[in-house]
């Protein structure tokens, strides 16, 4: 099954792209909920309706990506098990962690009132901005226990290299949010409200259709599993380790994402609303990158399964070469198209003065952070999430710095430029880590020739 890794052929682009591409598509599908949210809010007269749900959008994106490692680890389980042939490993990567999901999304529901206090009191937005954010919570947070197992499903469809499913649940989820929200708020004249009851709505349909897809599949047996093996204490320990450092990784990146809507709130609702435009802008880039890095998470976890150097050796290439050439694309997109990308979100004059001017950072973030962004995906494909957790630790204090440094004399721009430094720390400091991994590889592979 090993092959040479002296070059890389159109073969192996092709299958490496034919596993990207809709994987892309996936990925970009997920911060469509909040794209479509914002955009509809942005045909209201008033920047507040954005900044309204660009701030409950930001406590859901806080709770939700904090349990983000609910897929990514999944992947990586999955697509180990899948690399082995190992069909009860395969059942165990989706149970183990779908009861983690639902437990976590029925707490979430159980304590949205101290959620929603502590959230507000730290965002402090205004009276107008947080009315509507109060409406859009209080009903999607109901949706929790489905939005994670949606996260279980998607990583384990991906890690079982069954992107096809994974594409068509998460194209699913965003037509659905879309038709709900044009019904509710044109149609029904609602407005945060009907945007989030329609995220809901969508969120609780792709979950449903989920379960069933899977069951369909006739992989996932429950036949002999016992608690025993459930719970084993070593492959849980493995799991937890895993997710524990993830869970370190997006809590960094997190308060970033939060540090620019809370400076967005101080310097009023117009900046506000500008910075949740480009932050939009911003997820669809990483997403789009993110689809790239995840092919890596699935070939690199089969590497890892099979114990198959040169399939893992390959695999970084590609996401190099790809990552890069389509970082370079958006890079000049941005550039270029910033102005009518801008007036999909909002129709405000003044909002789409004030993202123009913050408009170059976001066409910098690309170059600046798709390494970081393929090399996570390697990890994570390896397990390895522990070089993850320190680079991010180590690219939070020179965001911090350059905070510091920076807001007092440049403003909002100082917020832009500390965040495009968070992102290169992202790729430089991971970097790092790459070699240690390769070593382990190559032990893990020599073993085998043993």
């Amino acid at each position: 099954m090993q092959q040479s890794i002296t070059s890389i052929n159109w073969q192996d682009h092709k299958k490496f792209l034919g596993l990207a591409i809709p994987l892309i598509i996936s990925y970009i599908s997920t911060p469509l909920l909040g794209v479509a949210d914002t955009a509809i809010m942005g045909r209201f007269p008033q920047a507040a309706y954005i900044g309204g749900v660009a701030v409950a959008v930001l406590i859901f994106n806080t709770l939700y990506w904090l349990l983000g490692f609910l897929r990514v680890s999944t992947s990586g389980f999955s697509a180990q098990a899948c690399g082995r042939g190992d069909k009860q490993a395969i059942t165990l990567a989706l149970v183990r962690p779908m009861l983690i999901a639902l437990l976590l999304g029925v707490l979430l529901v159980l304590l949205q009132w101290p959620i929603k206090t502590v959230a507000f009191a730290l965002l402090s937005p205004g009276e107008t901005v947080g009315a509507l954010a109060g409406a859009y919570y209080d009903i999607r947070i109901w949706g929790a226990p489905f939005v994670l197992a949606n996260y279980v499903m998607n990583g384990w469809l991906l890690g079982m290299a069954k992107v096809k499913l994974s594409l068509f649940l998460q194209v699913l989820m965003n037509v659905l949010n879309i038709l709900l929200a044009l019904l509710l708020v044109i149609g029904f004249g609602l407005d945060a409200d009907g945007v989030a009851a329609a995220t809901l709505l969508a969120e609780m349909a792709t979950a449903c259709i989920g379960f069933v897809l899977i069951r369909n599949l006739h992989v996932v047996s429950l036949d002999g599993l016992t608690p025993a093996m459930l719970f084993d204490p070593d492959a849980f320990l493995t799991m937890m380790k895993v997710n524990r450092d993830l869970f370190i990784r997006t809590a960094c990146l997190l308060t970033v994402y939060n540090l620019v809507a809370v400076y967005g709130i101080r310097y009023g609702d117009t900046v506000l609303a500008a910075n949740a435009v480009l932050m939009q802008l911003h997820f669809v880039m990483a997403n789009l990158l993110g689809g790239i890095a995840n092919a890596g998470t699935v070939f690199v976890g089969q590497a890892i399964g099979e114990k198959n150097r040169p399939l893992y050796r390959k695999t970084i290439t590609l996401t190099a070469f790809w990552g890069g050439l389509t970082a370079a694309l958006l890079a000049l997109s941005a550039s270029f198209l910033g102005d009518p990308v801008i007036r999909l979100f909002t129709t405000i004059p003044e909002v789409r003065q004030a993202a123009q001017q913050y408009m170059p950072w976001i066409a910098v973030f690309p170059l600046t952070a798709f390494w970081g962004l393929q090399l996570y995906g390697i990890f994570t494909g390896a397990t390895t999430a522990g070089p993850v957790r320190n680079s991010m630790l180590y690219s939070l204090a020179a965001y911090f710095i350059c905070l510091w440094a920076g807001v007092p004399g440049l403003g909002n721009h100082g917020v832009w430029l500390a965040f495009i430094v968070f992102s290169l720390g992202r790729s430089l400091f991971l970097w790092l880590y790459l070699p240690g991994l390769n070593k382990s590889v190559d032990r893990l592979s020599a073993a085998v020739k043993l």
